[in-house]
């Protein structure tokens, strides 16, 4: 664990361990859909943002392994904080989130005091503390529907997701400059040249790619819309435009059909695999569960004015809450 002496682990049966100590523990292990396959099949959930944070509110484990990044792992301590949230790795962290120090989004949101801050999950507890509503890319639409067309509202930090719900839903939201690492790095000149080698096959792209890609995608939506697409599209070959561990989930559930992952600059670079998600390990998730270790631990008052936001996010992703119901944090 990058914040611990390497142990030697040679001799374990690391899969008996890991289940053991689940039963010992009662432990639930969460895993997203970027995640190493080894640490997907390890999980008893996998899946989106979104997702995720339902499962940790729901479940009545004593011990939450969450196989993800940091704030991931802190929003599952947030809405279930009577549980120990571990974190295989700590060092484990978003780039979007590395984007916005809560300080500096402070100083933007003051800028625009009219405005309600209508935020991507990919921040830091801080952050989240700070904004109205949390959205995820698969509950962002269903959330942005409901806010009237005149309220003003700022939207950090992935300017890529932003940009697409404006152009989408002819909104005017007030864009923080922050953008995903990976997402980032997809070619178009690669892309094209992946669809002239296979014609007809279709696109699919996340919305935290910019806007070249996503202009050539015929789907484009979060890592479970994504799959979902990919169990129901028609043809048999899929072009992916996120980080291409998704795939694993696609394969197991539609092996008959191809996925190639959108390649980067050089065509054929790892740069599209996310090196935060790729921190975790299956030792470290041994660890993490043996020891109890790297724990989530976040300040009581820090937590509440955290949870609002989440809070609003999951009632308004279910429609369980009215348009006069947001007002500014």
């Amino acid at each position: 664990m990058t914040d611990q002496p390497r142990q030697n682990l040679t001799g374990l049966d690391l899969i008996a361990e890991i289940a053991r100590l689940k039963r010992e523990r009662n432990a639930v292990i969460l895993a997203h859909y970027y995640q190493r396959p080894e640490l997907q099949d390890l999980a008893d959930f996998v899946g989106d943002s979104l997702e995720l944070s339902r499962k940790a509110a729901a479940t009545d484990a004593d011990v939450i392994a969450f196989c993800g990044v940091k704030f991931m792992a802190e929003t599952a301590k947030i809405l279930a904080p009577e549980k120990i949230v571990v974190l295989p790795d700590m060092e484990a962290g978003c780039s979007l989130e590395d984007s916005c120090p809560p300080d500096d989004f402070a100083a933007f949101r003051a800028l625009h005091p009219d405005a309600i801050a209508l935020t991507y999950i990919n921040c830091s507890a801080e952050v989240k503390a700070l904004s109205d509503v949390i959205v995820t890319s698969s509950s962002a639409e269903t959330i942005l529907a409901q806010i009237p067309r005149e309220q003003k509202i700022i939207f950090g930090p992935d300017r890529h997701l932003g940009g697409y719900l404006n152009r989408k839903f002819d909104r005017e939201m007030i864009l923080w400059p922050g953008v995903c690492i990976v997402h980032e790095a997809f070619s178009e000149t690669e892309l094209l040249k992946l669809k002239a080698q296979h014609p007809g096959a279709p696109v699919a792209a996340h919305p935290e790619c910019p806007p070249h890609i996503i202009d050539h995608a015929d789907y484009v939506g979060s890592t479970s819309g994504i799959l979902n697409f990919a169990k129901t599209m028609g043809g048999d070959t899929l072009i992916v435009a996120t980080e291409p561990h998704i795939i694993h989930q696609m394969q197991k559930a539609v092996p008959a059909k191809h996925f190639i992952g959108a390649p980067g600059a050089d065509g054929n670079c790892n740069c599209n695999i996310c090196p935060y998600m790729a921190l975790n390990t299956v030792e470290k998730l041994y660890l993490a569960l043996r020891d109890l270790e790297p724990r989530i631990e976040m300040d009581e008052e820090l937590r509440l004015a955290a949870k609002r936001s989440l809070d609003k996010m999951l009632e308004l992703a279910s429609g369980t809450v009215g348009k006069g119901d947001l007002g500014r944090a």
